[in-house]
């Protein structure tokens, strides 16, 4: 049974600002995921958990300052949109379902993911420096996707931190 909607507006906002495109529906993802097959999409599967409000939301939102960003934006919410949160881990074979969840798409594929298990226990700012990480790599580039797919860990850190904010490079 579905979060009332009212309840979960709020959260929806946080990302639509943004600039994500919420897909609602099983056609929504299908058509957001067929633009997908060229460039790279963003996914955010948001949720009403803690961990979605106090880091998975204000790190995409830290992200958006990264020089490179994506060329589409797309969201679903878990617990909310059923049919359509469904229906986009049917994209994503092989990566166990989790929300909230983040995952940077190359071409259709999957290159760089960020399950609840990346999230749960980090600052929001260490999950937007792995994230800001994944666009400086992928998007703008010439990287094509292997079939493979990145997660975060620590010794990449030092590549992305002479390109965050100064707010950003405090933290580390």
């Amino acid at each position: 049974m579905p979060y009332p909607e009212a309840l979960v507006q709020p959260m929806r906002a946080e990302l639509t600002r943004l600039g994500f495109d919420e897909l609602r529906t099983a056609d929504d993802v299908d058509a957001a995921f067929e633009a997908a097959d060229e460039g790279t999409t963003l996914l955010v599967v948001n949720s009403v958990c803690g961990c979605a409000a106090a880091m998975a939301r204000p790190a995409v939102a830290m992200s958006r300052q990264a020089p490179h960003q994506p060329d589409r934006s797309i969201t679903v919410f878990a617990g909310q949109d059923l049919e359509a949160t469904a229906r986009t881990r049917s994209f994503l074979a092989g990566i166990p379902p989790s929300s909230p969840f983040m995952a940077l798409l190359k071409d259709g594929e999957p290159v760089y993911v960020i399950e609840r298990r990346h999230i749960e226990g980090r600052s929001a700012s260490a999950i937007a420096t792995d994230l800001v990480y994944a666009l400086n790599k992928y998007c703008g580039t010439d990287a094509e996707a292997t079939g493979e797919f990145e997660q975060p860990s620590l010794p990449h850190m030092q590549d992305v931190i002479g390109s965050l904010p100064r707010t950003f490079r405090s933290i580390m």
